[in-house]
């Protein structure tokens, strides 16, 4: 393993270290614990938005906290849950008497842990209620929707209810819109490589050279299909078309593209993927109103990509277009094209 690390225990300390550091103008932590990150941008009466997840997914989770996005991320070790105990101290640091909504990814330890920091919410009489987002097609049919993981397309949640918090909307109107978001997207993803988690010090699951594995998770949880290595437009087609029938999407739609990478692929490779999801898109009637592409929701130094698609209704639109800032993400007003 080749790596930029000290000791592989340290890892992610003296990655927050380096946040902290870099950001602080933008971010800061609790007085107890660096692992519970919290945003410098403060607005009395505004819905808090907390967010917690393993590490190894930068900018996803705490990359997303800042103006316009979520208040607070408590962070775990890579691809580990963090604690009740540290969700709870970020929902008290954010809250600022209009409630706190949780929106987190659809994995058991998250679940169960974001599950006891509500109930220990209560008993500090700060309301919060919770949001799962699970959109990832590959993971489960959609008749068990329920079962789905929560991958890249989280990143319309945050946006979405961000936006909507900012807006001062009231806790339930934030949590309603959420949970549109999470009804709209659809995300379909690939590997071509593992990825190395540092104190493991080898990789957590094996692809041959010349293979790739089609609906693989950000944690490396098995796809759908693996198969040999195919043209970029081959596999986008292939990617497209169980994405597209899911909700299903259909021509009049007017969509959002989140193109994502991975972590160890090329910027030029995802503008060669986005090219072919524009044209698919194109020819079935569906507009294109905004496209993402880049990294936004990671494993490690895993190859591969994810494509992502959020159905528009002019609610959703109006908050997706709103600016936004925090260290991985900014946005100023999009214009209605």
């Amino acid at each position: 393993m080749q790596r930029l690390l000290n000791a592989p225990e340290n890892y992610v300390d003296e990655m927050l270290d380096g946040i902290y550091a870099a950001h602080p103008e933008l971010v800061t932590y609790t007085a107890d614990d660096k692992r519970c990150l919290v945003s410098r941008y403060k607005k009395p009466g505004k819905v808090g938005i907390a967010t917690g997840g393993g590490s190894g997914h930068l900018p996803l989770f705490l990359g997303y906290v800042g103006e316009g996005m979520a208040d607070g991320c408590s962070i775990g070790n890579v691809f580990q849950s963090p604690s009740a105990e540290q969700m709870l101290a970020v929902t008290k640091e954010i809250d600022s008497g209009a409630g706190v909504l949780y929106i987190y990814g659809n994995y058991g330890g998250d679940i169960m842990n974001f599950d006891m920091a509500k109930d220990l919410a209560d008993m500090e009489d700060i309301e919060v209620r919770q949001v799962t987002a699970g959109e990832d097609v590959a993971s489960a049919p959609r008749e068990k929707a329920d079962k789905r993981r929560g991958v890249a397309g989280i990143f319309y949640v945050y946006k979405i209810a961000g936006g909507a918090a900012e807006a001062m909307l009231p806790l339930p109107e934030v949590e309603r819109l959420a949970k549109k978001a999470c009804a709209n997207v659809r995300t379909m993803g690939m590997a071509l490589t593992p990825c190395v988690i540092p104190e493991n010090g080898k990789a957590n699951f094996t692809i041959a050279e010349g293979e790739m594995e089609i609906g693989m998770g950000i944690h490396g949880e098995p796809g759908i299909e693996k198969c040999s290595l195919k043209p970029a437009d081959e596999i986008t087609a292939s990617m497209m078309e169980p994405l597209l029938a899911d909700l299903p999407y259909a021509a009049g739609d007017e969509v959002s593209v989140l193109i994502n990478g991975l972590g160890a692929t090329p910027k030029e490779e995802l503008y060669i993927v986005y090219r072919k999801v524009a044209e698919i898109l194109g020819q079935k009637g569906i507009k294109v109103y905004h496209p993402y592409i880049g990294e936004f929701a990671t494993s490690m130094d895993m190859a591969g990509m994810s494509i992502s698609l959020l159905r528009l209704d002019g609610e959703l639109k109006k908050y997706l277009a709103m600016p936004c800032r925090t260290p991985f993400f900014e946005q100023r007003q999009l214009k209605e094209k």
